[in-house]
Formats: C-alpha cells, structure tokens, sequence
C-alpha cells in the first residue's frame, strides 16, 4: 500500500494507458474524446482537483495547438495547390518515364517519398493508382510488384518527414526544431522506402508471395505519361523541394557557425516552419493556379475540403497535449522517466517500442505518434538530450507507428480493396512491407543516436 502510495501519479498514468487502449479498441471511441478522457482521470487518480486537472487539460491543449495549427492547416493547402495544378501525376509520370520493370519499382519509391511530403498517403494513393495498374498491365506483372515500392514511399514519408501531421505533433511534444526532424527523417525515410518496397517486392516476387489480386479497373493507359509536360514535373519538385530547404537551412544555419546579423535573421525567419509553408504556398499558387476563373474556384473548393480532415487531426493533437501536460503536472511522466532510465532504456527505444505497441493497439499511426510523444517526452527532458538527438526520437517514434499495419488501420483496408486481396494476402504483403519500412527507419535512426 505504501508504494501505491508513494506511485500514485504514476499508477493513475498505467490505468489511464490501458483505459485508453480498451475505449478505443474495444468500444470504438474517436481517439480524441479518448485521449481526453485518459487525461482526465489521470488527473484526478493522481489527486488533482478536478479544476486543477481541467487547467492542466486547456493548458496542454493550446500550448500544442498554438504551435502547430497553422503548420497543419498550411501543409494540407500546400499539397492541394501542387496536386490541382498537375503536379502529383507529372512528377510520377516524369520519374518513372521509360524506364524498364526493375528500375521502375525503385522510381516508384522515390516518388512515393517525394509526393508524399505534401500530399496525404490515402490521396497520393487514389491519385497514382491507375499508374500503377498501368505498369502491371506493361511488364504482364502483379499490381502488387509496382504498388508495394509505391506504397512504402508513400508511409515513409508520411510518417517521417514533416509537414505532415504525424511528424509535425511530434515534434511539437518533444520540444525540437522542425528542422531537424525534417534533415533526419528524410535520412531515415529513404533506406526505409527502399527496404520495405522495391526490394521486399522484388524478393516476394521471386518467390511467388504476390498475388495477382482482383484491382478495381480504372483508366491505367501507361501512353499517357506523353501528355504531361515534363517542365510541370520539374516545377513541382522543385516546389515540394521548397519548403524543406527553406526550414532545414533556418533550422542549421546557426549551429553550423553563421554569425550573428542581418543575413542569420533574414534565414532564421524565412526557416519558421510557418513563414517557409506561407512562402511555398505562395509559389505553389502563383505557379499552379488555373487560367480559368471557374477552374480558380474549384481550386478554392478543394482547399476548403482538404481542411476538413485537419480539424479531426489537430483535435487528436490538442488532446494528446493535454495528455502530456498531465503528466508533467501530476509528476507521472517523471516517475516514468526515472523508472525507463533506471532500467537502462534509452529514449529512443522507449519512444519506439510505445508508439510500436500503440500502433498495434488502436491501429492510426498519427494517433500512435501523437500519444507515444506524449508519454516518451518525461524520459528525454530527464535525459536532457540534444536537439537532434530529440529529432532522432522523433524518427524511431515514426518507425514504431509505422509498422504492423492491421485490421485496425484505414490504411490496411484501403489497399486491400483497391488491389482486391484476400485479408491474409494483405498481411502477407501490405503488413510486411508496413513493418520492415518502420523497422528500417528507427534501425537508421538508430545508429545515428549511437554516433551523435
């Protein structure tokens, strides 16, 4: 009794994680009124007042949100602006070009990493699929042989290079410069695309693991690529290219040596994740807008609809912020931090093996993300690590929300009806590929922890 005394804090953390999990498993609760939930009565089982633990929950709601909101929503408007001017299907098709089976499955990770940075996975998915049929239908293969490398670029990049949500909440919670989370997760991200698609696909294809599937059949003419101007793909990498320099410069110029003055002021502003997506955004726009005025407002409708899907993102966020404030006021996270080092885990593998579990449990890789900072946070302030040290735990959080795609992901589903599969050959295909290409990228982040 004493020591569940002396632990209170941390024992109302443990019950609140498990209630988390079975709201959202067993009795399908909206991660966030589950999140709020698990805070809450994390609060009040560690002895907060009740109005103390509803300080803390708005406290650690718009800390986070006022961070990251207008990255968010900025992000998505970018990743319309270069997907309605053309630019997803130019990029694809100008990479991939003529080239032959093999060299066509390692272009088609690259542009699942290059196209996923800022565009949703399911839309550059829906997008690129006829691409990939169309390729099937060329070299007589599977779908399965072209979407895997595809598909693995897409997940890579969605979880490890921001400004998608996913890696942008996370760093938020751990405290560290976008930018470098940004220069490691691309780091990362690439031997992650390369090893969970075109050479799991190739080695599943020599030994006859890929079904052929039943794909839905949509308009997948591989002669189209010759009806996109190459000087659009151009343009639409060097747009996507934009904000990412613009952020890693603002973000290394300083510790790199750059004097102090006006030129180190002028790159540190034009490097806040806001300033460089505002900036990108009016390239983008300027750019890739319609000549047409009808074709203008449909390109404003499609701005307003893809924010749609920001307010459920950015209201996960919120909630896993309060759910970390609770643990920094009720001094759970800390009792946690000391037990994680006492044992000797490092941060990393503690920010791994949560979001990894997490991600087992409730199936959303951004909600993993989110809620494995929220907990892995307590353990790098105790650790008091650098700040690419904290981007690195950033990157192996991504890798264990990457991996183990299930019946619980959305994802999971979405290829399994596109390509037409069985459920086991989902998990045979889709699962594997998920799970060497989160697996990859925290090894990689590994070795680069190790070393820095």
């Amino acid at each position: 009794m004493n020591m569940i005394a002396d632990n209170q804090a941390l024992f109302a953390m443990l019950l609140s994680i498990f209630a988390l999990i079975i709201l959202i498993i067993r009795a399908n609760m909206h991660p966030f009124a589950a999140l709020l939930i698990a805070a809450i009565a994390a609060a009040i089982g560690a002895g907060m007042a009740p109005d103390a633990a509803m300080e803390a929950v708005n406290k650690g709601l718009g800390g986070t949100l006022g961070g990251i909101a207008a990255v968010i929503g900025l992000g998505a408007m970018f990743g319309i602006l270069v997907e309605h001017g053309g630019g997803v299907s130019a990029l694809a098709h100008y990479v991939t070009g003529k080239t032959g089976s093999r060299a066509t499955r390692w272009a088609l990770a690259v542009v699942g990493v290059i196209i996923a940075i800022p565009v949703f996975f399911d839309v550059a998915f829906i997008i690129l699929f006829p691409l990939i049929i169309a390729f099937s239908k060329k070299f007589t293969s599977s779908p399965l042989l072209f979407g895997i490398p595809l598909l693995a670029g897409l997940a890579g990049a969605h979880a490890f290079i921001p400004p998608t949500p996913g890696p942008i909440a996370v760093a938020q919670q751990l405290g560290v410069d976008l930018g470098w989370v940004m220069l490691f997760g691309f780091i990362a991200c690439v031997p992650a695309a390369m090893v969970g698609g075109p050479i799991f696909a190739s080695i599943a294809n020599r030994n006859g693991w890929l079904p052929h599937g039943n794909p839905l059949i949509l308009d997948a003419d591989e002669g189209a690529a010759k009806q996109f101007n190459p000087a659009i793909a151009k343009l639409a990498l060097s747009l996507i290219l934009l904000p990412l320099i613009l952020i890693i410069i603002g973000a290394v110029a300083r510790p790199l040596g750059m004097p102090d003055g006006i030129i180190l002021q002028i790159i540190s502003f034009i490097g806040l994740p806001v300033i460089a997506l505002l900036i990108s955004c009016g390239a983008a726009f300027y750019a890739m807008r319609p000549a047409d005025k009808e074709d203008r407002k449909t390109l404003v409708r499609a701005i307003e609809k893809s924010l749609e899907p920001i307010g459920v993102i950015l209201l996960v966020t919120g909630a896993g912020g309060a759910f970390k404030q609770i643990l920094v006021d009720t001094g759970a996270g800390k009792s946690l931090a000391d037990l994680a080092l006492a044992a000797g885990f490092t941060p990393i593998i503690c920010g791994f093996l949560i979001a990894l579990l997490l991600r087992i449990a409730q199936g959303s890789a951004t909600a993993a993300m989110i809620t494995a900072a929220s907990l892995t946070y307590p353990i790098t302030a105790a650790a008091n690590l650098t700040q690419p040290q904290l981007a690195l735990v950033a990157v192996a959080i991504a890798g264990g929300a990457t991996a183990f795609s299930h019946v619980n992901d959305s994802g999971f589903w979405l290829i399994n009806r596109y390509f037409g599969l069985t459920t086991p050959q989902t998990f045979k295909c889709w699962t594997i590929s998920s799970t060497l290409t989160g697996f990859t990228g925290f090894f990689v982040a590994l070795i680069l922890y190790m070393f820095i």
